[in-house]
């Protein structure tokens, strides 16, 4: 009889609370739905549909976006591919920010302004990070010649040959033209395809 009582007691008590709960992929399914929702906030329209169905009201979800700021640390931050997630999450801490993304303007606004630093960002990012050329250094001066012996100087040519090649007429370029009446027939382009109708018409 007293066993029995035993018994119903035991199976009234709770199980002990030091029983942790242990993901069965070990946080891998939890890790993956975090980094995606963490990416998704790189994008100005998602976080102004956020705004306009009123998640940015919900304290539960406010408190959602605070524990979101571990994607900051270094360990974590390698596995995001769109950074500019980690600044839209670091603006979304302020109420400001979460009420003006409510207001489409400000949503085309900061998606134009996301756009230019895209388009510019490799050329400003260029442009610090490339070293800059070092200065050419001066090349030393070479060292003296030794001293050439004096070269005797040329005789001058006789003016006769000077004006006997003055005088001679250069070839004219006409020379080697063909003779007017030696010149090839040119016939119209068309006159193939004449005779080839005339073929086909007889």
């Amino acid at each position: 009889m007293a066993s029995g009582t035993e018994s119903d007691d035991t199976a009234d008590t709770p199980p002990p609370t030091n029983s942790i709960y242990k993901d069965p992929d070990d946080g891998r399914q939890r890790f993956l739905l975090e980094l995606e929702f963490v990416q998704c906030l790189a994008n100005p329209t998602y976080i102004h549909y956020l705004a306009q169905n009123r998640y940015f009201e919900d304290e539960a979800f406010i408190g959602y976006l605070k524990h979101l700021q571990y994607w900051q640390r270094p360990e974590y931050t390698r596995f995001i591919m769109y950074p500019h997630c980690l600044f839209f999450l670091e603006q979304l801490q302020n109420a400001n920010f979460r009420a003006a993304m409510a207001h489409p303007g400000n949503k085309e606004l900061a998606h134009r302004q996301q756009f230019y630093f895209w388009k510019n960002y490799r050329n400003n990012r260029l442009k610090h990070i490339l070293p800059r050329s070092l200065p050419e250094p001066v090349p030393a001066l070479p060292p003296p010649a030794p001293p050439q012996h004096a070269v005797p100087p040329v005789p001058p040519v006789p003016a006769t040959t000077v004006s006997v090649t003055a005088t001679a007429p250069a070839p004219s370029p006409m020379q080697y033209a063909m003779p007017p009446g030696s010149a090839p027939k040119v016939e119209p382009r068309n006159s193939g395809v004449d005779r080839r109708k005339r073929k086909y018409v007889n």
